[in-house]
């Protein structure tokens, strides 16, 4: 095992100016990632000059078997904390052979938001919380929680410490340092409420970025739980009763909220969300109303709320923002399966360039 080891950490750039990028993409189901991995002749720091690719998308469920060439066009460069060295990550979305994206390609649409005028002069910043629980492999229940059976009630796992109530940390802090290493803004960690569930934040971001940081921050996530032998989900209520679901909590501002004066934009933002939350309610998550049920902190999906400090709220101003007279809010109701390129550019579609 220890020549694996050793084979797997092999410094290429001992011996060669090739390095390996891992092409990272989004498949048919909206959550499944899909990697593979090419060789190029030297270190390239811009997506637009890598090599665009293809792969089969009869195998993805994004294409049909007798005209299965998907094009991969690359998009945003990491360093790929796997393999280390020049060696990087690419995130890419997806196009057909005719230079059209493809249905699941919900980056496309999100990049002509976030390049609009208007949206680009409100410089938009996201912080997205993504809460995901890890689940033993064989059995699809929770790491640390006893076989067919529950653990002790929720209140001593919310940034708990110990062995009885923190299951997973390991997974969780090799994450966290992989994603600083691969140049990802991921800005903390926490446990969560309910047992063996976790969060971490990306941000703040800008625009598209967040996107594509939070792709891939999952992708790493996957491959780090695969190294451990447990399995990341995202379901938004992973365990029905009464334990809390995950969420993907979008924190947000622009500019104008930024500015003096922006209490008075955060309100009007919020009531434009108000009157479009059942579009935003449709494009948040699969399974959201699992969640949204008005309890566990959580407001009911079909009702729109927001308040000071009210994480029962569908959106929630901070007490410092609410003093400052400008700031930032949070949308609590995205779930933790949202697709990041749609919830921040709906966002920004609603309250900037929608007018009602």
């Amino acid at each position: 095992m220890s020549l694996l080891s050793d084979l797997i950490n092999l410094n290429l750039s001992d011996t060669t100016e090739k390095i390996i990028a891992e092409y990272i993409w989004i498949g048919g189901s909206g959550m499944d990632l899909r990697s593979k991995a090419r060789t190029l002749n030297g270190v390239v720091s811009d997506p637009h000059k890598l090599p665009k690719w293809n792969y089969d998308g009869s195998s993805t469920g994004q294409a049909p078997g007798e005209d299965s060439e998907v094009i991969l066009y690359p998009q945003a460069i990491f360093k790929d904390p796997f393999r280390r060295g020049n060696n990087i990550l690419v995130m890419c979305d997806a196009y057909t052979p005719a230079g059209e994206p493809i249905p699941t390609n919900k980056r496309y649409n999100a990049a002509k938001i976030f390049s609009h005028p208007d949206v680009v002069a409100e410089e938009p910043w996201y912080g997205i919380e993504q809460e995901y629980t890890l689940l033993q492999k064989d059995l699809k229940w929770p790491i640390g929680w006893p076989v067919g059976g529950y653990p002790g009630p929720q209140g001593p796992y919310y940034c708990g410490a110990g062995a009885d109530k923190a299951f997973g940390r390991d997974v969780v802090d090799s994450h966290y340092k992989a994603c600083l290493y691969a140049g990802i803004n991921i800005s903390g960690i926490n446990g969560e409420v309910m047992p063996g569930q976790w969060e971490f934040q990306v941000g703040p971001s800008v625009g598209i970025s967040a996107g594509d940081e939070l792709w891939v921050a999952r992708y790493i996530l996957e491959r780090i739980t695969e190294i451990a032998g447990v399995v990341v989900s995202f379901d938004p209520k992973p365990i029905e009763g009464d334990w809390n679901g995950a969420g993907a909590h979008t924190n947000y501002s622009t500019k104008s909220m930024r500015n003096d004066g922006g209490f008075e934009v955060i309100k009007k933002a919020i009531g434009n969300l108000k009157l479009k939350h059942k579009e935003h309610i449709a494009a948040y998550g699969e399974g959201n109303e699992r969640r949204l049920t008005g309890r566990h902190e959580t407001a009911d999906i079909n009702t729109f709320s927001w308040g000071v400090a009210n994480r029962g709220a569908s959106v929630r101003v901070g007490r410092d923002t609410e003093k400052a007279g400008k700031g930032y809010f949070e949308d609590r109701r995205p779930a933790s399966n949202m697709d990041p390129y749609v919830v921040t550019s709906m966002i920004a579609d609603t309250t900037i360039l929608w007018k009602p």
